[in-house]
């Protein structure tokens, strides 16, 4: 099978535990590029955060795309052009902001734009007295941010209460991350190739975490890292070497490349 997509996972699998992209890795991303396969990063990232690496990859020069917030947003990083976004409707986020009140867990969610070739490099935090108040824009997703045994307690029941309004589920142990219904980066992937008129067998998928088993399981090829959970390992179709060990790497050098 040639394969002409690769959706890549960030954290855990592009980037090591420095959060940093190897040289070799680079290297070895770029050649498949220029080999014509078109790279997808996949994140739970918002936009910004994922645009540096984007930029750092060549994705504007060879023509990738960026699907951020888990698959709520997609864009053309080559044009800078949104394809796809869903949004969380304005209504259920008085909802979020209460129980993450009665918890005492902190919430956030991100304010953001993309301009036609603009790269944002830095993103602030910014302190509110008023959460809600302070929300005038489109909002892509929150988080909340907590000790996590009492966030695995608050995601049960906000699972059990919101579950036909949106999504809820953990990125981290730390993280619960609340994202507008039928979200996942499998459903962003299948909007994307439709788009582009590819199929699912022509695309690999690697990652590490439990919002990767989706897009593992949709793509032609799932790979999961070395250093994945065990369930996600378990839904792959071959299993990389670890993030320390340039595992993305490696599979673009046998299924890409064909090195070995």
């Amino acid at each position: 099978m040639k394969y002409k997509l690769l959706a890549l996972d960030l954290d855990g699998t592009l980037t090591n535990t420095k959060k940093e992209i190897t040289p070799y890795t680079r290297r070895t991303i770029i050649k498949a590029q220029q080999k014509g396969v078109k790279i997808i990063l996949a994140t739970g990232r918002p936009t910004y955060g994922v645009a540096p690496i984007a930029e750092h990859l060549c994705l504007r020069e060879y023509g990738g795309y960026i699907l951020s917030y888990n698959g709520g947003r997609i864009i053309n990083w080559q044009t800078g052009k949104v394809m796809y976004e869903n949004l969380l409707e304005r209504s259920v986020i008085p909802f979020l902001y209460n129980y993450a009140k009665k918890y005492g867990f902190t919430i956030i969610t991100y304010y953001e734009y993309v301009q036609k070739f603009a790269l944002l490099n830095v993103m602030t935090i910014k302190r509110v007295d008023n959460f809600l108040s302070a929300i005038d824009f489109p909002v892509g997703k929150c988080m909340i941010v907590g000790e996590p045994i009492k966030l695995a307690t608050l995601e049960n029941e906000m699972h059990n209460d919101l579950k036909e309004l949106l999504g809820v589920y953990r990125s981290e142990a730390y993280f619960l991350e609340l994202v507008p219904k039928g979200i996942d980066k499998a459903q962003a992937l299948s909007v994307l190739l439709k788009e582009l008129g590819n199929k699912k067998e022509e695309l690999i998928a690697i990652g590490d975490g439990f919002n990767d088993i989706s897009m593992i399981k949709y793509a032609g090829l799932g790979v999961a890292m070395a250093n994945a959970q065990d369930i996600v390992r378990q839904n792959a179709n071959f299993i990389t070497a670890s993030n320390e060990e340039d595992g993305a790497a490696a599979v673009v050098e046998r299924f890409i490349l064909h090195k070995w």
